[in-house]
């Protein structure tokens, strides 16, 4: 399996950022060809504190050229597009080549 790592910094407004995540940017993702599973939400230290990130989003796909053929769909685009609607610093995005146990 292939994993989509995507990992945002904080927002000046996280609770406008939660909510457009949640109800705009999400429902697009969903639509990416071949997207398996997903999980997204705030990250944080383990003892609560801030994280190095505000937010992740991990989405499970066949491989790497599935990521790629995702992400380069009319679906895919118009989710990357909706990226600076809620953060405009941008994410960073891993490719995670996952060995499951």
């Amino acid at each position: 399996m292939s994993k989509l790592v995507v990992m945002y910094p904080k927002p000046a407004d996280p609770a406008q950022f939660d909510s457009h995540f949640r109800g705009v940017h999400m429902p697009l993702v969903q639509k990416m060809p071949g997207l398996k599973s997903f999980s997204f939400g705030p990250a944080t230290a383990l003892d609560g504190s801030d994280g190095a990130f505000f937010w992740m989003f991990v989405g499970t796909f066949d491989s790497l050229d599935a990521i790629h053929a995702a992400l380069n769909s009319p679906e895919g685009q118009a989710a990357v597009a909706d990226i600076p609607n809620y953060s405009p610093e941008g994410p960073t995005i891993l490719h995670l080549d996952a060995t499951e146990g």
